[in-house]
């Protein structure tokens, strides 16, 4: 007689719902990493920098505690529940007056329909989880990426522990050293790609951030699918340049944030990504097939 699935408890509506609403809250922590972690940057120096970037940058997420950036008065907790005290205070300040960003509730509710998507298709296990947490992760540094021009370690770093971390689980389709071997992969490759871009063209093309952020994709999607990411990070990214271009807002030297390229081909692989491996498994097997007709290889 087979063991019983208890997991099949889970997969009820209230599972979903709570999924949602823990997204909800995730989005509203997101926001403050989102709007903190970017104007708290001071790069310090010395052997150890990257560990005292990474203690300031944490530390300034918890402290000080949730204020008002115009007034500085500190929000009630009533008044910081996601999404609903935003539409409550109708976007402002109880305190003040001023107005509250929609980027705020936008967040939430973004993140909160990623993790109802992740539960509804996958169900509930610690993969389900650490997903969920990829997508929040993602979710930051696009916006960070857009605006500053900045990935920070506070997040690509614990990402990077975070996937290989996860590749112990029991179940996981990707075993610790593909892993391991993806990170590097990724940190790696674009680090050489950085290098040699400097030396032919004398200008900055991928920063250490980039590097980081690959190595966090590599951890936790494996070599394959983090060449697909950086192919539709890629390709999303000459589109919008030529869209620049054709509209006149820069030229052939105009900087794109290509985090925001690769946490948006990322959300995509959480998402959807045994569709795309099996897409471009398929274009694969097409153009070999093509190629053999044409009796470009064998006798």
């Amino acid at each position: 007689m087979p063991a019983p699935d208890w997991s099949l408890l889970l997969r009820t509506p209230a599972f979903e719902t709570t999924a949602f609403l823990l997204g909800l809250v995730t989005g509203s922590f997101a926001n403050v990493c989102i709007h903190r972690l970017p104007r708290d940057y001071e790069p310090a120096t010395g052997p150890f920098a990257w560990a005292i970037d990474l203690w300031r940058q944490a530390f300034s997420v918890v402290h000080p505690g949730s204020h008002c950036p115009s007034c500085g008065c500190p929000i009630r907790p009533w008044d910081n529940v996601p999404l609903l005290s935003w539409l409550l205070l109708r976007g402002r300040c109880r305190d003040c007056g001023a107005g509250i960003a929609w980027r705020y509730p936008a967040v939430e509710l973004a993140n909160g329909l990623l993790w109802l998507a992740l539960a509804v298709t996958r169900g509930p296990s610690l993969a389900t989880l650490v997903s969920m947490l990829l997508a929040t992760a993602l979710l930051a540094l696009s916006l960070i990426d857009l605006e500053h021009q900045l990935l920070p370690d506070a997040i690509t770093l614990p990402g990077i522990a975070l996937g290989l971390g996860a590749s112990l689980l029991p179940g996981s389709v990707l075993p610790p050293l593909a892993a391991v071997a993806a990170a590097a992969g990724g940190w790696v490759g674009f680090a050489l790609v950085a290098l040699a871009w400097k030396k032919l063209r004398h200008v900055e093309a991928l920063g250490e951030g980039d590097w980081k952020m690959a190595a966090m994709l590599g951890a936790f999607f494996g070599a394959e699918r983090l060449m697909l990411t950086v192919l539709l990070a890629s390709a999303s990214g000459a589109l919008v340049g030529f869209g620049v271009l054709l509209l006149g807002r820069g030229g052939w030297r105009t900087k794109l944030p290509l985090g925001t390229f690769l946490g948006a081909a990322g959300l995509a692989m959480v998402l959807f990504g045994d569709a795309i491996l099996r897409s471009y498994r398929g274009l694969q097997a097409a153009f070999a097939g093509l190629l053999l007709s044409l009796g470009l290889f064998g006798g």
